[in-house]
């Protein structure tokens, strides 16, 4: 790892998915004993998605803690793709999961199971509420850090977390979707359990978990999309490109972007452009600016690397997104 400590990798990993795989263990676990004890067709579901969860919150972490890892002579774009690559695998483990719980849900719609513990079950899963709740909205806030678009408060947290989450890094995204998934779950269990213990409608627990089953796969299918073509290379939001492109134009003698090219690779951005100098600048000072601006795009902690070519204005104006108005 070069100069590179493992125990300095280990500070740079994504600690939403970290916290993720702690909480979903305990969980995991809880879930299992109280599945046992009780016979609850929710409860197994649960437990199943806790299992995935805290399986692929693991492989996560270890995927963004890879990903840090700084650019050699053989990957010299660096290793940003990891994370997707092992995100790719946990959606594996979550469809595995998935399949087990719907077919377990379909069993019990045919023998239903008589629900035991009511306690137990509702202590779990309350618990489960309580601590993927948290997660939730550490997560929430997280994507709002990683998108530079903080909210205040609960509801400006919660409501910035779905208008952001398409720029927050592949392991928060994942963890995002996941424990909404959780929650989700967790409530529909708990509602399940009850009615399975009070009344004499028992399908509902099988209803249930065949309900978890296909939120996970929804789960699956989503953040297997969304790393799919973070492997194949996928250009940044539209929001980065123009905060790139505000930056360029704040030195006073670029006068347009004739290129700009923005690919991201796990929760960084490599930055390719040619622009548009004013005329008559001699080469000396045409390199200082080109050094300029690339050293104020390399200070954003976001952006992995900049290539920056430069050419004389041309007068036509090429860049169609942020608006300038400058003299040629």
């Amino acid at each position: 790892m070069g100069n590179e400590s493992f125990f300095s990798l280990i500070k740079k990993g994504n600690k939403s998915s970290f916290f993720a795989m702690v909480g979903n263990g305990v969980l995991a676990i809880a879930k299992g004993i109280a599945f046992f004890m009780s016979g609850s067709g929710a409860m197994f579901a649960s437990a199943m998605h806790s299992i995935a969860d805290a399986v692929n919150q693991g492989f996560v972490f270890i995927g963004s803690v890879l990903s840090e890892k700084q650019p050699t002579d053989k990957f010299p774009t660096g290793f940003g793709r990891v994370i997707n690559l092992f995100c790719m695998i946990a959606v594996i483990v979550v469809s595995v999961m998935a399949y087990e719980t719907v077919r377990e849900g379909i069993h019990l719609l045919t023998h239903p199971a008589q629900v035991k513990g009511i306690w137990l079950n509702v202590t779990v899963l309350l618990l489960n509420i309580i601590i993927d709740g948290g997660i939730l909205f550490k997560v929430m806030k997280e994507i709002g850090q990683e998108a530079r678009e903080e909210g205040t408060g609960a509801i400006g947290i919660f409501t910035g977390a779905f208008k952001n989450v398409k720029r927050a890094a592949p392991p928060t995204r994942l963890v995002f979707y996941e424990d909404i998934v959780a929650v989700t779950g967790a409530f529909l269990a708990l509602i399940a359990v009850l009615v399975s213990y009070f009344s004499t409608f028992q399908l509902l627990d099988g209803i249930v978990t065949i309900m978890i089953g296909f939120l996970m796969v929804g789960v699956a299918f989503r953040v297997g999309y969304d790393n799919m073509v973070g492997l194949i290379g996928v250009a940044a939001p539209k929001e980065v490109e123009d905060r790139i492109a505000a930056t360029i134009f704040e030195h006073n003698s670029v006068v347009d972007i004739f290129k700009l090219r923005i690919i991201q690779e796990g929760r960084y951005y490599h930055v390719e452009s040619y622009l548009e100098l004013k005329r008559g600048l001699p080469l000396s000072e045409a390199d200082d600016i080109k050094f300029a601006i690339q050293d104020t795009l390399m200070a954003d902690q976001d952006i992995a690397d900049v290539t920056l070519g430069i050419i004389e204005d041309d007068g036509i104006q090429e860049w169609k997104g942020t608006k300038v108005h400058k003299p040629r």
